[in-house]
This record gives C-alpha cells, structure tokens and sequence, in this order.
C-alpha cells in the first residue's frame, strides 16, 4: 500500500483561475455594489475570493438580520437566542464604517436584553434606518437610547413598547414612520407623531395603550392605519393623498361614536383636501356613516381618483355615506366596493332600494369599478343598477360573487341591468 501512488488533487481548468482572477480585481465601488445585493450571510462568505475580498463586508452600511441572514438548524430556544447573539456581536465588534441600516427581524428571536447594548451603539453612529420586529414573546421595551438616534429617516417596530424619556425632543429627520402591534400611551403618540416635522408616511397596525388618533403631521402624505380606536381626526394635514384605514370592531355596537353635531363624514374630511386615493376597510364606513350625512360634502374631494369601499349593502346609513362620497368625487375614475356581509340587527336600517331622499346623479368621469363578494340580494343588485345607469364613461365593471352557489342567477341579473354607457362591458369572475 505505501508504493501506491498518491491521488493529486485534480487541475483547476484554465477558465475557472481566470474567472477567480477577474473577481479578485474588480475595482471597489463594483465590489460593494455586488455586496449590497447579497444577503449578510453571503456577504461575509466572499471573504474567500481573495485579499481584496476577505475584509470587504465589514465595510457594509446596510447590516440585515434575518432568516435569511441566519440560518439557524435547532428548535433549542436557548441554542438559537446564543447563536443569534453571537452572530450579532462579532458583526458590529469588526464592522468597520457608518452603519445606515440596521434591521433585526429574525422569527426564532424574542425580546432579549442584549439588542438594548445593540441600539446603544448605533445610536453613537448616524444610522439613518432602523427596523426591529419581535416576533415572539411580550413587548419587548425600547431603551431610551433609540429616542437619541436622530439621523433617522425610517423606524420600523414590531411587537415593542414605546415610553419615550422626557427629554425626547422628536425625530427631526423622520420621514416614514412604521409601528406595528405596539404599546403606547396616548400623550406619548401624539407628541411623537407632532414632534417630526418631516414625516411624510404612517403606518399604523394593532396598537394599545390610546384610542384617540389624533394626527399632526404637516407634511404627511401616506397613512394606513388599522385597529381598534374610538375616534379620528386630522390635523394640518393638507398635503395627505394616500390613505387606507380601517376599523377593526363594529362601530356602532360596541363604542359610542364622537361625532358630534356635524357628523363624522364632514369632520373627517375637513382637513383632506387634496387625497387621491382612500381605502375605508373593515368597519370605519360605519364610524363614517354616524351621525349627520350630507348628500355631499362642503367641499368637494377634486383630486380623488381611486376609492375603496368595504360595505354592508343591507344598512342604509352605510349606503348613504358611500353615496355621499360617490357625489363628493367628480374626478373619481376607479371604484372597488368589498361587501361585508352581516346578521342584520334591530339597530340597522335596512333598505329595499336605493334611497329615495337621494336625486340621481352621475358620476361623469368613473371609468373602472369592481364589486367583490356580494350574494344577488336585492340591495346589492340596486346599488349595481344605479352604478351602471349613472356612470355614462365606464369601460368595465368586474363583479366577483361571495359564493359559486349564486353565480348563474346573479349573471343573468346583472345582464338585464340598463347601462348608461354604450361601451361597459361586465366581467363575472368565478370565486
């Protein structure tokens, strides 16, 4: 056996020394822009490659902790808490450079006290995006040391409790705002949200501790937003365009609605002048249908060309704010309105036919609408029937049933519907 001979390694073809070679050579600005569509995982492998690589991703702005950053093979919550601790630490302890992105959103890690060292050295740094999102365990408390960081253009939270010290003055330079299943006192939201001037978008999700919304915010443009609150109301908000908002519990059942002598509709848009397109999801036409409804608003909404209605057709309070909003819009070229089918209640006015109360009227400029999850009863059919009559420029109208139970019956109703332009075609689409 030892006269055998040794097995020698195989050659590496010609063409592979060559490739590892141009690699190894790429100018730097081409190898950090390589490196920024990589994941870290993968980044911190091409140390490999060669001199130039090996201490290249430590020079990295973006540092991304993920799943797809950490690959983690136990179901050990200790084992994966150590791993994924000791991943993070010997990252930032060779990082070397500013760090403008930080996000730890890793679904094996809880709320542990090491991320609290963790933001205390980035908030030394001018990290200008932060995203952490907890996904297990309780509310995982922010230290006081994120309220410093204010370089930052963009905050993400998930899962976390907000108390900010008494000395936070704002984030000055926030311009996106994302809080999602948070904790938080009333006064606390509305000096955040009043004390960043530049915010321009709002995301807000599942949160506790406030139920009153009450939004400063001159220079907003985006807000979506959806929970459990008792009232809304804006506030130096002229320039918001986009927003999606919905209201997660019956309104009329289980709160007692702020409306006022005016009525939420006019309130509600009193400081909306120029939005272009709104979503109104679950159950907040309901809180807008409360009290007083005008056949249209003081003024109109002349930007708005997408509208979004999640409806109950049976009560007649929600068809009358939705006709409000249909008359409120003269340049409104898309609607989309989602039923939200309901037991029918002693409270509910429920109605046969469109209201009389309201003289027709078109609506000149609709061209597109989409009609999702109806049942052929007679109220939708009528809402359907005044659509068509009244929208003389529509192109297409796509209806999708809630069930295949009610398809044929349905089509054919809505085959005999007069239309008031020539050119609507009518889509059924199969649920």
């Amino acid at each position: 056996m030892s006269n055998m001979k040794q097995r020698e390694p195989p050659d590496v073809p010609s063409n592979v020394k060559t490739n590892v070679e141009k690699i190894g050579h790429l100018p730097g600005h081409i190898i950090d822009k390589i490196l920024s569509y990589l994941s870290l995982r993968d980044a911190v492998r091409t140390s490999v490659l060669s001199t130039k690589w090996r201490y290249k991703w430590v020079t990295l702005p973006c540092l991304v902790f993920d799943n797809q950053s950490v690959l983690v093979s136990t179901q050990d919550q200790t084992l994966i808490k150590n791993k994924l601790v000791s991943i993070v630490d010997h990252v930032l302890l060779l990082h070397n450079g500013p760090i403008h992105k930080f996000k730890l959103s890793h679904r094996d890690l809880q709320g542990v006290s090491d991320i609290d060292k963790w933001i205390l050295f980035l908030s030394r740094g001018s990290v200008k995006e932060f995203i952490l999102e907890i996904w297990k365990g309780n509310r995982y408390k922010l230290p006081s040391s994120v309220y410093s960081c204010q370089k930052l253009v963009h905050l993400e939270l998930f899962n976390c409790l907000l108390m900010p010290p008494s000395s936070f003055v704002g984030f000055k330079s926030l311009k996106s705002l994302d809080l999602q299943h948070i904790t938080m006192e009333q006064s606390a939201f509305e000096y955040m949200i009043s004390s960043c001037p530049l915010l321009e978008r709002l995301t807000l999700m599942n949160f506790d501790g406030f139920a009153l919304l009450n939004i400063h915010a001159p220079n907003l443009l985006f807000f979506d937003i959806g929970g459990i609150f008792e009232d809304v109301s804006f506030q130096d908000t002229f320039r918001l365009a986009i927003v999606s908002i919905g209201l997660y519990v019956n309104a009329e059942s289980d709160r007692n609605l702020a409306f006022g002598s005016t009525g939420n509709l006019i309130k509600f848009f009193a400081c909306l002048p120029h939005i272009q397109r709104l979503e109104v999801q679950s159950y907040f036409l309901k809180y807008l249908a409360a009290g007083t409804i005008p056949a249209k608003l003081p003024k109109p909404c002349a930007d708005l060309s997408f509208l979004s209605i999640r409806i109950n057709f049976n009560d007649m309070e929600e068809n009358l704010a939705a006709l409000c909003l249909l008359r409120s819009s003269p340049h409104l070229l898309e609607l989309e309105m989602l039923a939200r089918a309901e037991e029918l209640q002693a409270n509910v006015r429920t109605i046969s036919n469109m209201p009389e109360n309201f003289e027709s009227f078109t609506v000149n400029q609709l061209k597109f609408i989409k009609i999702v999850g109806i049942s052929g009863i007679k109220q939708e059919l009528s809402f359907i029937n005044f659509l068509l009559a009244n929208s003389p420029v529509l192109e297409r109208m796509t209806v999708k049933p809630a069930s295949i139970d009610v398809g044929w019956n349905l089509l054919k109703e809505l085959l005999r519907l007069r239309r008031a332009s020539a050119h609507a075609e009518i889509i059924y689409l199969d649920p």
